[in-house]
């Protein structure tokens, strides 16, 4: 759940993956495992993927958890595959 929530919150900020990586200081690849859930992640770095994207740590009721994934699953159905970054606009008026 933690890592679809890093994920929603980084897709809602715009934020891609390689910005996102770059700020925690990992690999794009470590990254993917932290939004998929992967065990063998260090718990510190999701920890700081989910500060840095604005997620609270903890939740204060426990039964809310079936819901909240929930929801989260199908925000992220709505959301694109993928964000990228911004193009620059070119000046171009010589």
């Amino acid at each position: 759940m933690m890592g679809g929530l890093i994920r929603l919150a980084r897709k809602q900020r715009k934020m891609s993956e390689a910005d996102l990586s770059a700020r925690v200081g990992i690999a794009r690849s470590t990254l993917q495992l932290i939004e998929k859930g992967h065990p063998k992640v260090e718990i510190g770095l999701v920890f700081e993927a989910a500060t840095l994207v604005g997620l609270p740590l903890f939740v204060d009721e426990p039964s809310r958890l079936a819901p909240e994934i929930s929801r989260v699953n199908d925000k992220l159905a709505l959301l694109p595959r993928s964000v990228r970054r911004p193009r620059k606009t070119v000046k171009d008026d010589f």
